[in-house]
């Protein structure tokens, strides 16, 4: 590997913060020396960051909506959001890799024109069985993987429609646009692949009173996300990994 990865996080807790990261690197297979962490809840995105310098560009996770109202929004948020969409053009442009987890597609939809916004397509926190598209068939990131497998969701909007310029790889009953791709090297996922039970009780503890669920439900649902499959889903980062580093 002669780049790193750029790892851009959103998430203000540390605790929920580090796990990511930690996710991270576990379902990547990535050293820290291999990546170039950037938490973007504070400090911002410098002025003179070069992409190119990059192997690809990783995105997480993180508790705040892009179609939420601006006036609505901490300052802090709407910082981040604004941050990762002044890199958006240059990435859609020259076609720079990149994967953008939960947070990511929203982004990602929002740069292109499409609708994001909580009409339709939410899903509450737990498992959900996504299906490889016939396009998902051929896409290298999803190589290895089933035609159908388990991955951690938990999400207040979604894509409303295919952005253009993309493909859907990855679909679910609840929700349509679990995965997409623009171009060549430019994926996002609705569902979180470097999350496996553990990390995602995690995010259960620390995020219960962040409106996802009712606060009694916690329990239950760590219960059940701990007892999910999630095997096959960091494949999906192993894969941009390999195949970009």
């Amino acid at each position: 590997m002669t780049k790193p990865f750029l790892i851009l996080q959103l998430r203000p807790e540390p605790e929920a913060s580090d796990n990511e990261f930690e996710a991270i690197l576990d379902k990547g297979g990535l050293r820290d020396d291999q990546t170039r962490r950037l938490r973007l809840e504070r400090e911002a995105i410098p002025d003179d960051l070069d992409l190119t310098d990059y192997a690809g560009v990783i995105v997480g996770g993180g508790p705040g909506c892009v179609s939420d109202p601006d006036e609505g929004k901490p300052a802090v948020e709407k910082r981040i959001e604004a941050g990762i969409l002044g890199l958006m053009p240059q990435i859609t442009a020259q076609d720079i890799p990149f994967l953008g987890c939960c947070y990511g597609i929203g982004i990602l939809a929002h740069h292109l024109g499409a609708e994001v916004s909580k009409a339709r397509y939410g899903e509450p926190v737990g498992a959900v069985a996504c299906n490889v598209t016939a396009a998902g068939r051929s896409d290298p990131i999803l190589a290895g993987l089933p035609d159908r497998f388990e991955a951690l969701v938990g999400h207040k909007e979604a894509v409303q429609a295919l952005p253009r310029g993309c493909v859907q790889i990855l679909g679910s009953e609840p929700c349509p646009f679990q995965m997409i791709r623009h171009g060549q090297n430019v994926y996002a996922t609705q569902f979180h692949p470097e999350a496996d039970g553990p990390v995602f009780a995690l995010r259960i503890e620390i995020y219960k009173h962040k409106g996802y669920f009712h606060p009694d439900e916690a329990a239950a649902l760590t219960a059940a996300v701990l007892a999910s499959d999630t095997s096959h889903a960091p494949r999906i980062l192993r894969n941009f990994v390999a195949r970009y580093g």
